[in-house]
């Protein structure tokens, strides 16, 4: 269960930052990849590569009024829905390839890049200056469909287009469950959805005991925001489950914008677990089935119960022993797995990870 601070935390949007590190061995001028492609220890066995030959991606990251350099991270968000469902424990969903600015910022450099098609997201390591963004052709946006695809292809270079960075502004607001009104405490409000390890609440602005949050590092753009909390409905800003018809939140430079949300307790997603050995911090993952985004997380043991919003349909991944994922009802791969609708009435999916999957 999340923790409930007594005040809310502001968060730095810094989730690349974060998931990039600047190499230790850092040198002026061009960065190669700092992490790449990136996996937690804990992350499950899954085909992420082909054989095709690598790509690589350049661009470079300035101050938009001045044109100076500036220091920070980009990542490469996979356009295709099974490719963005490669996340585990621990991770934001921001893709697994990407590179960071050397020390004295501008150039980067993403080596390793497996060929097809990703958006481009751009977070600087100093978000009091600038704000994070999905690079467009001529400026940021906060929106991902509203930015540029660039096209990997088989050992070649392409070039995005430079990034231009704004001055962040913040988001603050209130977080109250739809029912009664009440506060939802040690709920979180993000630019991204991750799955979280129990061991680390460091992942978005965290809601106060009054259901409060503040977050900021964003960048002067229409945004999505995602929203949790225990025991509720995950959704994005508006109250849905589709992150392209949310309600966007306008951040501004340089000020403070408001964005209230209520949370619904939802559909009760619930099955049985059946493995030969459960590992420490097993999982029930439920990713949108058009977009591929996490739509909820839950821990899992025996069995588990997952909250999740009506009106969408899921594919579901079970993290649960010691071998691939198994996507329901019995897959390997993502493209074998089976969307569930989710109604207003109870759904149960089990999973059997006893035997071989049979898709």
């Amino acid at each position: 269960m999340p923790r409930s601070p007594r005040h809310a935390v502001p968060l730095t949007v810094a989730l690349l930052v974060v998931s990039l590190p600047l190499p230790a061995t850092a040198s002026p001028g061009l960065a190669q990849s700092a992490a790449v492609p990136r996996a937690t220890a804990a992350a499950p066995s899954f085909a992420t590569t082909t054989a095709a030959t690598p790509g690589e991606v350049r661009t470079t990251l300035r101050d938009r009024a001045t044109g100076t350099a500036v220091r920070g991270c980009v990542s490469l968000v996979p356009v295709d829905r099974d490719l963005l469902t490669v996340v585990f424990l621990g991770e934001v969903q921001d893709g697994r390839h990407g590179g960071c600015t050397g020390v004295d910022g501008g150039d980067v450099l993403a080596s390793n890049v497996p060929p097809g098609r990703y958006h481009l997201l751009a977070a600087p390591y100093d978000n009091a200056q600038h704000g994070m963004q999905w690079v467009g052709k001529h400026g940021g946006t906060g929106q991902r469909e509203r930015g540029v695809i660039i096209k990997v292809r088989p050992g070649a270079t392409v070039t995005a287009p430079t990034v231009r960075f704004d001055a962040p502004g913040t988001v603050t607001g209130r977080v109250t469950r739809a029912a009664d009104g009440t506060p939802v405490s040690g709920g979180y409000a993000m630019p991204l959805p991750v799955v979280p390890d129990p061991k680390n609440s460091d992942y978005g602005a965290i809601t106060d005991d009054d259901g409060r949050y503040t977050l900021t590092g964003l960048g002067p753009y229409r945004w999505p925001l995602y929203y949790t909390g225990y025991g509720l409905a995950s959704q994005w800003s508006g109250g849905v489950a589709d992150r392209t018809t949310a309600d966007t939140v306008r951040v501004r430079s340089g000020t403070t914008v408001s964005s209230n949300q209520t949370l619904v307790a939802g559909t009760v997603v619930s099955g049985t677990i059946a493995v030969d050995e459960l590992p420490n911090y097993s999982q029930v993952i439920a990713f949108h089935a058009r977009t591929g985004d996490v739509t909820g997380v839950v821990d899992v043991g025996a069995d588990y119960t997952l909250r999740l919003l009506p009106g969408q349909r899921v594919l579901l991944r079970c993290d649960c022993a010691h071998v691939p994922s198994r996507w329901f009802p019995n897959a390997e791969q993502v493209s074998g797995a089976q969307p569930v609708r989710i109604r207003h009435t109870p759904v149960t999916a089990d999973f059997d990870l006893t035997g071989p999957a049979t898709g």
